[in-house]
């Protein structure tokens, strides 16, 4: 697992960041993190803080199992009391793949192994009407849709009451949506950029009938847009992080 990492030379609330993975790491948060004003730490799962005391906001990365798969991941426990802490306390939180299924999970939501949702590679992600109004997506509202990374195949299958459904697919019914006031949680990924892709694992890819070259090449089409939406929406949960800060201090 990756070692702590802080943005040196950095001003502004610091977000914990957590990476639950090697593999599946912070990629892009970073630098657009620190241009947008706030200091991302990272921290390998096994090394979260007690509390999130000190922390303006909570990012929750992938990590290619189950919210709960507790066996796997003994940190998931402690990482599911933060997302919960983050709910109580109204400190923004980003969940990503997994961070979002933690985050769905946590609020009495429903999340399901093997759902059938399977998506791999750059999709399509159709934003809702709602997602007008929404303080991350509704920058995006008059384009209609977003082309972002996918990579599972496990997904929510039921949201927490209360909770707005702000993007869709017909692929992954829910790939976007927002708990209370300032927690989110995106099916997709939004730090990985299509050079990721030739990470992945060929022969696993085929297995499940996914030609890697081909989703590189699509991946590679997408690439502009990809991530000028990407880099809006971290943008966009960045000021949420220094608005939420400001009236913290106030």
């Amino acid at each position: 697992m990756s070692p702590a990492v802080e943005l040196p030379d950095a001003e502004g609330p610091r977000v914990l960041v957590v990476q639950n993975s090697p593999t599946s790491h912070a990629g892009r948060l970073l630098d657009w993190f620190k241009e947008a004003g706030v200091v991302p730490v990272v921290l390998a799962g096994s090394e979260l803080p007690a509390t999130l005391d000190g922390y303006g906001g909570l990012v929750t990365l992938g990590g290619g199992f189950m919210p709960d798969a507790d066996d796997h991941a003994p940190w998931l426990p402690h990482e599911r009391r933060l997302t919960v802490q983050s709910l109580q306390r109204e400190v923004p939180l980003l969940g990503i793949c997994l961070g979002a299924q933690l985050l769905a999970l946590c609020a009495g939501g429903e999340v399901t192994e093997r759902s059938g949702e399977t998506e791999r590679g750059s999709c399509s992600v159709d934003l809702l009407p709602v997602a007008a109004d929404d303080p991350v997506f509704g920058g995006f509202a008059d384009e209609g849709r977003l082309l972002m990374i996918q990579n599972h195949s496990d997904s929510i299958t039921a949201l927490p009451a209360g909770a707005d459904l702000l993007a869709t697919s017909e692929v992954c019914r829910v790939q976007a949506f927002r708990v209370g006031v300032c927690a989110w949680g995106v099916q997709f990924h939004p730090e990985v950029g299509p050079e990721r892709l030739a990470q992945w694992d060929e022969a696993a890819l085929a297995a499940d009938g996914y030609d890697r070259v081909a989703l590189m090449e699509s991946a590679e089409a997408d690439a502009d847009d990809n991530e000028r939406q990407s880099r809006g929406l971290v943008t966009a949960f960045a000021d949420v992080v220094r608005a939420a800060a400001l009236r913290t201090e106030v």
